[in-house]
């Protein structure tokens, strides 16, 4: 898969909303960001056009609204985030990147039990 544009975290808040909506128009997007945020509904508008510009969303005019749908899903983001940040402080290695959050008590004990049961899950499916 082709790397995905950049996003700026003000732009990856618009993204969380129309990944959870979409199709959404800009009215509802901006009544849900001013909720949680203290932009302006021009700021948001701005948010949304840069991310029509970035080709992260698309829309149609549905006859005087906009609607937006994104062009790629959460989970391809937040992958591709992931190895950025993996592969940019740890040379891409995931077992460095764990030591040093358990290290620094970065990982609370829920937390390592999480990963204990992620990881033996994934040992008796034959992972990697």
């Amino acid at each position: 898969m082709a790397a995905l544009p950049q996003i700026s975290e003000a732009e990856f808040e618009v993204m969380k909303i129309v990944w959870k909506y979409a199709p959404i128009n800009t009215n509802e997007i901006t009544e849900r960001l001013v909720k949680t945020t203290t932009w302006s509904p021009k700021t948001i508008q701005t948010l949304i056009k840069r991310l029509v510009t970035k080709g992260v969303l698309s829309y149609e005019k549905q006859s005087r609204v906009f609607v937006y749908t994104p062009l790629f899903k959460e989970a391809d983001y937040i992958g591709q985030e992931s190895n950025s940040f993996l592969n940019r402080f740890y040379n891409g290695n995931i077992a460095s990147m764990l030591s040093a959050y358990i290290e620094n008590d970065k990982l609370s004990e829920s937390e390592i039990s999480a990963l204990r049961s992620l990881l033996s899950k994934d040992t008796k499916k034959g992972g990697k």
